[in-house]
Parts: C-alpha cells; sequence; structure tokens
C-alpha cells in the first residue's frame, strides 16, 4: 500500500442549501445538508484513502468537541490523525450551496495549522511516497520536504519565498487570480506547475508541458466544494506512485469529477 501524508488545516464545515445567495436584508430558508470536517487538507486526505492510499494526516486542532468530533471523523475514514490540540475552538465554516452546484464560503474563527515544533510523529514523513501540504510554518514544511514527492497550493507562497524549498509541483487553480499571481511568482521552486480550469481540463509546465482534458462528472453537478483539492489529492497520488504528470492529471481529473457529483464533499 503506497503511503502518503496530508499536512494542513481543518475546518468543521455546515453545509446549507440555499435557493440563492441572501441579499441586503432580505430572510431566506435554508436546508442543511450536513456538518463534518472539512477544508482542503481533509479533502484530500479522504480522497487519497479512496483511492487506497495509507494516509497520515497531520494538523492542528481547538481544545474542543468539534475538534474531537472531526478527529473521530477522520479516524472513521482509515486515516491516521496527528493532531496537536491548541487551546480555544476548532475553526468553523458556513458552506451556502445553490442550485448551480457553486459554494460561497463564510468561516468563523482563525485557521489553525500545524507546527514543525509540534510533538508530532514527524519521523513518518521520512520517505513517504508524497505529501500533499496546505498550511502549517516552516518547520512543517522543512518536515514535508522529507517526503518522495511534495505538492503544494502556492497559498503557503510566504514559506517557499523566504527559504527557496523546492517543491515537485505547485497547483492551483487558473480560476483564481490571486493564485495564479503567486504561482508566477514561485515558479522558479517547482518542479511543475499546474493549472486546473475546471470543465476546460488544465495544463502543466516546468520540466515538462502539457494538457489534461477534462472527466465528465458521474451525475448532475451539485457541489464544487472540494473539487480542486479533490484534483491535487489525486495529482499528488499519481506523482507518488512514479506515474507521468499526464497520468496523474488524469486521476487527478477523475477524482475531481467524482467530488462536483457529491454534496457536501468528500
Amino acid at each position: 500500500m503506497t503511503k502518503i501524508a496530508v499536512v494542513g488545516h481543518v475546518e468543521w464545515v455546515h453545509f446549507l442549501l440555499v435557493d440563492h445567495l441572501p441579499v441586503r436584508g432580505e430572510v431566506q430558508r435554508a436546508e442543511r445538508e450536513s456538518t463534518h470536517a472539512g477544508g482542503g487538507a481533509v479533502v484530500a486526505a479522504a480522497v487519497l484513502a479512496e483511492l487506497g492510499a495509507e494516509v497520515d494526516f497531520f494538523c492542528a486542532l481547538g481544545s474542543d468537541a468539534i475538534g474531537d468530533a472531526a478527529e473521530a471523523e477522520l479516524t472513521e475514514r482509515s486515516i491516521a490523525v496527528h493532531a496537536a490540540r491548541r487551546p480555544g475552538a476548532t475553526r468553523e465554516v458556513m458552506t451556502f450551496l445553490d442550485h448551480g452546484g457553486e459554494r460561497t464560503i463564510i468561516t468563523l474563527g482563525e485557521r489553525i495549522q500545524p507546527q514543525g515544533d509540534d510533538d508530532l510523529p514527524w519521523d513518518r514523513l521520512d520517505g513517504v511516497a508524497g505529501v500533499y501540504f496546505t498550511a502549517g510554518d516552516l518547520g512543517a514544511l522543512r518536515r514535508a520536504r522529507a517526503a518522495g514527492t511534495l505538492v503544494t497550493t502556492p497559498r503557503i507562497r510566504e514559506r517557499l519565498e523566504d527559504q527557496g524549498l523546492a517543491v515537485d509541483a505547485l497547483v492551483f487553480s487558473a480560476s483564481d487570480e490571486n493564485e495564479v499571481r503567486w504561482a508566477q511568482e514561485l515558479a522558479p521552486l517547482a518542479r511543475l506547475i499546474v493549472a486546473s480550469e475546471g470543465a476546460s481540463g488544465g495544463r502543466w509546465w516546468g520540466e515538462s508541458a502539457g494538457r489534461w482534458a477534462a472527466v465528465p462528472p458521474p451525475g448532475p453537478a451539485r457541489d464544487s466544494y472540494g473539487c480542486g483539492d479533490a484534483f491535487a489529492a489525486g495529482f499528488t497520488y499519481g506523482l507518488a506512485i512514479g506515474e507521468t504528470p499526464a497520468q496523474a492529471a488524469e486521476i487527478g481529473a477523475r477524482c475531481g469529477a467524482e467530488m462536483l457529483a457529491r454534496v457536501g464533499a468528500p
């Protein structure tokens, strides 16, 4: 079984179905779809477990009942959770889903992230096939670099810019202007730059270059939450098992398409 780790953040997400986003002064009824652990790192860990990987998840949680519930839920998914506990509450998120499957997110509280000096079994990262990194301090990133393959989001740009740590792939959304700009700035530090373009597929460049086609979802588009991180998880998995960028992108595209057909991914 391929060993892959995820280093990042956890949020407790309330998924609410609405007819449309409320306008000022409006009262609107919502339906609760689900409530469970979420965030980019959680989505990636769940997708990797579904792909059959042995997953170690390094994170930080608040010292509250929500933190306990998130850890229990992930453990039930056969994910090995290594969580540092922080005083205070775990971050909560309200995710509004409209009839077109688009999501609008409101966060409550600060994002809690793991740190390299947390008393966690970081030695488990030595020699793992791959790591997907969404959040953490410089110490955590340095520990993640022990993996055979390191994939990150450009949102951790300060860690990379300050220390010049090289990564194997930067994965981001071509529709996010900030991520596009950050990825361009970090390009010299990455072996591959990978830009997803939604229904148009996407492209990568760097040591090699090419495009991949989007995979049709297995049902109607219901929820775009988690699609990008599901792609990144599949791409990480592909590189970790020795696939080419094209083959890794195909795995990622399939994972993203499956998320689009679910509500409250993963």
